[in-house]
């Protein structure tokens, strides 16, 4: 699988264990919970985009956020929701496509932890507005995405901050971007970039 070239995720989540694939990650991403330090974040309305498996949006439930979790894939929202009744933890897991949201309210926090690096190109801007429109002016967005430092023949686009600050420009003020490793079950971890961006007043 080259890069841009992607699965049916439905169908990717239908034949395959959630703990063999590449995002896989048992445990809160080390760069998200830096970054709740740093912005002192103790709570308030979370969005998790493409949340997979369920387990970062689950870890996030845990801190005392009130998380929404959203995936393209019917079973992969069907096996987190199993997955945090087990924990006991209260998440709303919703099927839901970004670039056609049918999400109608606002939140103080929105986590992408493999969803817009994806995208294809054409798309990108459709999702800059949309995140755009459910963020309150000011909060943030955490973005982490495969960056041009990886080389390995592996589908996700790659980008530097240059492109990301360029693709947000319209709506969000990058605070910091940094490079980092793609925690999950690839050895060695993809090399990775993590942002946070502030939805401009």
């Amino acid at each position: 699988m080259t890069t841009g070239q992607f699965p049916n995720w439905e169908q990717l989540y239908q034949e395959n264990p959630v703990e063999t694939m590449p995002w896989f990650s048992p445990d809160l991403d080390p760069d998200v919970e830096q970054a709740l330090l740093i912005l002192n974040l103790p709570g308030g309305a979370l969005l998790d985009l493409g949340t997979g498996p369920g387990t970062q949006a689950i870890a996030l439930a845990k801190l005392g956020f009130q998380v929404t979790a959203t995936d393209l894939s019917a079973t992969a929202v069907q096996q987190a929701t199993a997955r945090a009744a087990t924990e006991g933890v209260a998440v709303s897991f919703r099927q839901d496509d970004i670039l056609n949201s049918h999400l109608d309210r606002s939140f103080d926090l929105i986590l992408d932890r493999g969803c817009f690096h994806v995208l294809p190109p054409n798309h990108r801007s459709t999702y800059v507005r949309t995140v755009a429109n459910l963020l309150k002016p000011g909060r943030y967005l955490l973005l982490k995405c495969f960056s041009t430092q990886e080389t390995r023949d592996y589908a996700p686009y790659r980008f530097t901050p240059e492109t990301v600050q360029q693709t947000f420009a319209d709506s969000f003020q990058v605070t910091s971007s940094e490079l980092t490793i793609y925690q999950g079950t690839l050895n060695p971890p993809p090399q990775a970039l993590f942002c946070i961006l502030q939805k401009r007043a």
